[in-house]
Formats: C-alpha cells, sequence, structure tokens
C-alpha cells in the first residue's frame, strides 16, 4: 500500500519513491526523510501514476524494471498527462540504451543499483531546487548561488567561514593549489559582501610583466614613462567601491611588495609618475597556490606584507580530499555546457569517482567541457572522457569477466571481512573498503536482509 509521511514542513519539497523492492522503498523513504523531504512511496507504477494526480510531487525516484508498468513506461505516461514532475530512474540493470531512451524521455538522470547515497541527494537537492541543502542557509538572509558548487563537509566549513567574514572588510588570503576554485571562492565572498554592488576586479600577478604590473595596479600619468601617452587609472582605482583580487600575490617582486604593504597600512597609493595620494577604497582578497610562511623564510615575500593581508586565512583543500564534490561539479558543468540537455551515464560517474584529479576543478571542468562536445549533448559514456581519465578505471577493472553473482559474493566478503577488521567500526571500515559511509550504510543493509551479522553481539 503507498504510505505518506508529512512529518516535515509543507515548504519541504515531496519525494515520490515508486519500487516493488518493499526494503528498497524503505531505505529511500527513511534516508531521505532523514535528509528533510517529505515523502511518498508506491509500489507500482500504476500506484505512482494514482499518486501524481492526488498530490504536488516535486519529484518522482522510480525503479525500471517492476511488474506491470516499468519505470520507463511510467515516465511516458506520465508526460502523456500532461504532468511535468521531474524524474530520477534506478535499476539494478545498468542498460545504456535505456539510460539514453530515459533521457530522452525527460528523466533527469539515470542511477544504477546499488544506489550511492551521496550521489542520489546530489541528484535529489539538484532537481528539486535545493542544491546544495542545509548549505544554502548559511548566515542570516544569505544563500548559496547555483554557481557555487560543493557537496563535501569540507567546502561546507569553507563557505560557512566565508559567509561569516564577508560582511565586513578584512583582508583575506584564499590558499590552495592551482585549480580548486580559489577565484571562485573570491567571487562568493564580494557577493556576499555589503560591496556586491562596487565592480569586482581581478589581476593574476603571474600573468604580466614586472614592467607592467606597477602600473596595471596603482596606474600611471601621461609621460611617466615611455610609452605612457595617456593617463591610465590603475586597478585600485577601477575597484573603487568593490573588490580588488590579487591572485598567485607570491609572484610579486618585492619593491612592489613594498608598495602594496603602504597601501593595506595607510590605505593610499600614488599612480606611477605622480606625487598625490589616492585613497584606495577596496576591500583586498588576495590567493596564491605557494606557502607564503615558506617565502618569507626563504626572503621572497615580505613577512610584514604577509601578516597584513593574511588577516583571515581560507584554504582550499584539493579535489583528491574532497571526492564527495567530483559529481557535483561536474554534473553543473555538464548543466551548463549543455543547457540542461546532458547526463553523465553511471559509467562515466565511475570514471570520474575513480581519478585523482591532479588539475583539481580547472582539469575537471576542462574534461566536461570535451565531454559535452563528444557526447552530441546526450548521454556522456566513457568514451567522452579523456583518455587518462579512462585509463585510471580500466587499470582498476579485473582483467577477465566475472558473473554478477560472484561479483556481489566476493563484495559482500570483502564488506564482512573489513568489517570484523574494525571491530564494527562503520567509520573506519568506509575508509578502509575506499568507499563513502552512506555508501556502506546501503551495503550493510542488504547484507543484514540476506541473514549476515553486521551488526556487533547484543546490539540490534
Amino acid at each position: 500500500m503507498p504510505a505518506s509521511h508529512t512529518t516535515q514542513p509543507s515548504a519541504q519539497p515531496l519525494v515520490l519513491i515508486v519500487d516493488d523492492d518493499a526494503g528498497q522503498r524503505s531505505l529511500l523513504d527513511s534516508f531521505l526523510r532523514g535528509q528533510g523531504f517529505q515523502t511518498l512511496t508506491a509500489s507500482s507504477g500504476e500506484a505512482a501514476l494514482i499518486q501524481l494526480k492526488q498530490h504536488p510531487v516535486n519529484l518522482m525516484i522510480s525503479d525500471v524494471r517492476m511488474p506491470g508498468l516499468s519505470g520507463l513506461e511510467t515516465l511516458r505516461r506520465a508526460r502523456d498527462q500532461n504532468i511535468s514532475v521531474p524524474v530520477l530512474l534506478v535499476t539494478a540493470y545498468a542498460d545504456i540504451r535505456d539510460a539514453v531512451t530515459a533521457m530522452r524521455d525527460g528523466a533527469v538522470n539515470y542511477l544504477s543499483k546499488p544506489i550511492d547515497l551521496d550521489e542520489l541527494l546530489s541528484s535529489v537537492r539538484k532537481a528539486t531546487g535545493t542544491a546544495q541543502g542545509h548549505l544554502l542557509q548559511l548566515n542570516g538572509d544569505l544563500k548559496l548561488p547555483s554557481w557555487a558548487v560543493g557537496a563535501s563537509a569540507i567546502m561546507e566549513s569553507v563557505f560557512r567561514d566565508a559567509a561569516l567574514i564577508a560582511g565586513s572588510d578584512s583582508r583575506i588570503l584564499i590558499t590552495g593549489e592551482s585549480g580548486v576554485g580559489k577565484d571562485v571562492l573570491a567571487d562568493l565572498i564580494h557577493h556576499w559582501s555589503p560591496r556586491q554592488a562596487g565592480p569586482m576586479v581581478k589581476v593574476n600577478c603571474a600573468a604580466l610583466p614586472e614592467n607592467l604590473l606597477e602600473s596595471e595596479l596603482f596606474g600611471h600619468e601621461r609621460g611617466a614613462f615611455t610609452g605612457a601617452s595617456t593617463q591610465r587609472l590603475g586597478r585600485f582605482e577601477v575597484a573603487r567601491g568593490g573588490t580588488l583580487f590579487l591572485d598567485e600575490i607570491a609572484e610579486l617582486v618585492l619593491p612592489l611588495q613594498a608598495k602594496l604593504l603602504r597601501v593595506t597600512q595607510d590605505g593610499r597609493f600614488q599612480r606611477v609618475g605622480s606625487n598625490t595620494d589616492i585613497v584606495a577604497d577596496v576591500r583586498l582578497i588576495a590567493a596564491t597556490n605557494k606557502n607564503l610562511e615558506e617565502e618569507v623564510a626563504a626572503g621572497r615575500f615580505r613577512e610584514d606584507l604577509y601578516y597584513r593581508v593574511n588577516v583571515f586565512e581560507l584554504n582550499i583543500p584539493p579535489l583528491r580530499e574532497r571526492p564527495e564534490d567530483v559529481l557535483a561539479l561536474a554534473n553543473h558543468f555538464i548543466e551548463g555546457f549543455t543547457k540542461g540537455r546532458a547526463r553523465l551515464s553511471p559509467s562515466a560517474s565511475s570514471s570520474l569517482q575513480s581519478y585523482p584529479w591532479p588539475g583539481n576543478v580547472r582539469e575537471l571542468r576542462n574534461a566536461m567541457e570535451r565531454a559535452s562536445l563528444l557526447s552530441g549533448g546526450e548521454l556522456v559514456l566513457p568514451e567522452h572522457l579523456p583518455n587518462k581519465i579512462r585509463q585510471i578505471r580500466v587499470s582498476a577493472a579485473p582483467l577477465a569477466p566475472v558473473a554478477a553473482p560472484r561479483l556481489e559474493e566476493l563484495e559482500h566478503q570483502a564488506i564482512l571481512q573489513a568489517l570484523s577488521q574494525n571491530r564494527f567500526n562503520r567509520t573506519e571500515t568506509s575508509k578502509a573498503l575506499g568507499i563513502s559511509r552512506r555508501n556502506l550504510l546501503y551495503k550493510l543493509h542488504r547484507l543484514r536482509e540476506l541473514g549476515h551479522q553486521v551488526d556487533p553481539l547484543g546490539c540490534e
């Protein structure tokens, strides 16, 4: 019998779960309600269509292969009845042809069983317009814009810190490897700041020749040097009333560091060739991929300037340390490049998650741009990904085909062994297996149904 749950506030999205497997329905139902969603359940496609007519459903999650109406047929009939609810399809049979058909019929995504609950949650939040879930409400009226993507607890912490300091004029130093998204975090701080109506001006200190950088930052007067035929405003003036972002600040030569120090101390600067002070009305955000303390120790960066620009430091960890963000970012880029038409196949998603991403978010964005073009704006398959990403997945695959039941048995044995070795500690077991804790909990749920001992003796 279909069941409804209305314990959550009415403002929360309503998700319809359709599956003939009672255990699967129960798992998804309790998981999504725990994440703040309202839920309805249906045991068949026919029952789902009735629920869709009776309730304002925001998203339907449906199994593909069910007795009676399949998930694909339920999707088609809903469309025929002018029910435009987004549909997320899940199946134990990762058939690419069905996936392509599902996408063309309007499914928002296609996931394979056993479901990775992190991936499911990301898809549900995206489809219901609650991307980032609880991250949206950060500090008072501040909300995370759609272009700032992060599904991991690590990025939640970074966003929260950014929200706390955005309202001040304090100088910020953003650190992290190349390509992690330091410029995006700077944009976010400006977006949340009282200066958001002013300009956001960016300078890459590593991209400009030393002899031009001073003029670029502070401007120059006519005749200040050979070729200075007109007066030029520097970035500090152009950014008046807004934010100035100095990327790769460690690349500044020492003489320019001295001039920047004066701006941070006195709030004043002079154009090249002028003796007139100009007030710098900007919020300064700097970024670097180097360890500035080591640069100070080596004599390449002024210690006094380091403490001036580093009033508050925000560090963005590399993508390999926050794997939960890979699919969230990949889907974000795919949606942007294809205007929402393309989706990642389960096998492509697995390839992306297996790759270590040495080039961080920048490398992922480039890979998704390539995949969007090669897929023709439809389903992204592994062959649409760069070779080095596919090769990582291939090298991790078994050398010879293994029958599905045998593969499942080996997986169960590995989980039970790791669980015993880690004294039934879920967190340590998930780390040992290299899977997410939520994914492990799902697999333990299935093992418990099969009669295996997955809890310490004396525990339910």
